[in-house]
């Protein structure tokens, strides 16, 4: 990956003051960068195979400020893979020592507004393995996305109705934990869809 194209998607995906600092960490790590459509469970990821540059992947339909922290998310997944390889649980304390420590210095009021700032300050005292962990912090974050005002959530629909999601339609089902284990209609496979997942076309259960 070059830096013309790592600079590129940067500057049309993260906020303005960021760009540099998301720039150090891809020279320092040097791994491949890839935007990805929106996906129904995940909002970015890391991956790694021997022999093969890491890659780091952010969904592209992320708001400026989701953006740069699941930017710098994927980054700490990557940093403690490179000091501990499999050794560690993924989401344990070396990771959550680093994404602490890469996110820290984007924690300014030139980067975030001020309720986000402070939201994500509490949430970084223990972070989660996925900000929809913490559903006052989401809650912060759709308020500068333009597309939640007429959003419908999973979490608001009631159990058994049926909704659309990325074209396809799935039955909700149980919550567990941060994630509702839904039914595809049509290929009655099941997901594990985040609580504050966007969904449309809902049809409410009368149970």
């Amino acid at each position: 990956m070059t830096l013309e194209k790592i600079q590129s998607i940067l500057q049309q995906h993260a906020p303005a003051l960021a760009i540099n600092y998301c720039l150090e960490l891809w020279f320092f790590h040097k791994f491949d960068f890839k935007l990805r459509k929106s996906r129904i469970t995940k909002i970015g990821d890391f991956t790694f195979r021997g022999g093969k540059t890491p890659r780091i992947t952010v969904n592209q339909d992320l708001h400026p400020f989701m953006f740069l922290t699941t930017y710098i998310h994927e980054v700490a997944h990557l940093e403690v893979h490179q000091k501990f390889g499999n050794r560690v649980e993924s989401h344990g304390q070396e990771w959550k020592n680093c994404f602490k420590e890469l996110l820290n210095p984007m924690l300014t009021k030139e980067i975030f507004p001020k309720d986000l700032l402070e939201g994500l300050q509490s949430h970084m005292t223990d972070p989660m393995a996925t900000t929809f962990s913490d559903p006052a912090l989401m809650k912060i974050f759709r308020k500068y996305d333009a597309r939640a005002l007429a959003i419908t959530l999973l979490s608001d629909i009631p159990v058994g109705s049926t909704f659309s999601l990325r074209g396809r339609w799935f039955i909700k089902g149980d919550t567990r934990r941060t994630r509702v284990l839904c039914q595809e209609l049509k290929s009655k496979k099941k997901y594990l869809v985040p609580v504050d997942a966007p969904v449309e076309n809902v049809q409410l259960s009368l149970l």
